[in-house]
């Protein structure tokens, strides 16, 4: 095609998945930019396909230092593709930034859709899929999770967030305890590999199974909020914990109003109320 950065989907986990553009586009790119040379050549390999450019590596360490020799690669008529581990490019991935400086230096962009680990988890879910907010990886650090659901506490979209492994018990437990183990959830793992597994259920429930440990990749789908629904003792629990933490009581109640979207008044007399019965 020439003159072009073109993004390119790649399968989630099965080669089939892969469409007949990527395989022309693998097979013609001047430069293959890859966020994993390695997996690149073994999806190439699956799909019989030799890349004809040349293959350089982007990833996240990589990214910025990259952008000038693929942004001149464009420059001089050349095609580049951009392919990361699985899915399309900039959706929690490299990605971003090279389409923004090829923006900036008005040169074309286009892309090879494909497979998305959001939108299949989020047809699998079983939970609403109208309206849905995607929140890339949840956080690392206990209290910037628990910020984290405070702000889902009041979302009433759908979201889809990813999660490794090691951490998605964790992440589950503080989700029940923030928004409530009723809160419907589903749990997708492996998605298009043979050990596809969704777990649905409430996030005290998915907590529990994911506690006995769980393995691979792992996209959550959580349903909203329901309008007006508030879990008031969730949200004193949350004022408890920062004011344990040092914050002043006013202060912890206002944060966490805020991020709930309720009465900051209403859930400081609350946490008063809860403090009198104790």
């Amino acid at each position: 095609m020439g003159d072009m950065l073109i993004l390119a989907a790649t399968p989630l986990g099965d080669s089939r998945d892969a469409s007949p553009r990527l395989v022309e586009a693998l097979g013609s790119a001047d430069v293959v930019a890859a966020e994993d040379t390695r997996r690149l050549r073994s999806l190439a390999a699956a799909l019989g396909v030799t890349p004809a450019g040349k293959v350089v590596s982007f990833y996240d360490a990589v990214e910025t230092s990259r952008l000038s020799g693929l942004v001149g690669a464009v420059e001089q008529g050349r095609t580049v593709l951009l392919v990361t581990d699985a899915g399309m490019p900039s959706v929690s991935d490299p990605g971003y930034r090279l389409v923004a400086a090829c923006v900036a230096a008005d040169l074309p962009v286009t892309c090879l859709p494909g497979p998305s680990a959001v939108t299949t988890a989020l047809a699998l879910s079983g939970l609403p899929c109208e309206r849905f907010c995607f929140e890339g990886f949840a956080p690392r650090k206990d209290g910037e999770r628990r910020r984290f659901f405070d702000t889902l506490a009041r979302e009433q979209r759908t979201a889809v967030f990813f999660e490794s492994p090691h951490r998605i018990a964790a992440t589950l437990a503080t989700a029940a305890e923030v928004l409530g183990g009723a809160r419907r959830a589903a749990v997708c793992r492996e998605l298009t590999k043979p050990y596809e597994e969704v777990r649905r259920g409430g996030l005290a429930e998915l907590a529990a199974w994911a506690a006995e440990g769980v393995r691979g990749e792992i996209t959550v789908v959580l349903a909203g909020a329901e309008p007006g629904s508030v879990d008031l003792t969730a949200l004193v629990g949350r004022v408890a914990e920062l004011v344990e933490d040092g914050s002043r009581l006013k202060d912890a109640a206002g944060e966490v109003a805020s991020a709930a979207g309720v009465s900051r008044k209403q859930l400081y007399d609350a946490v008063l109320a809860a403090r009198r019965d104790t």
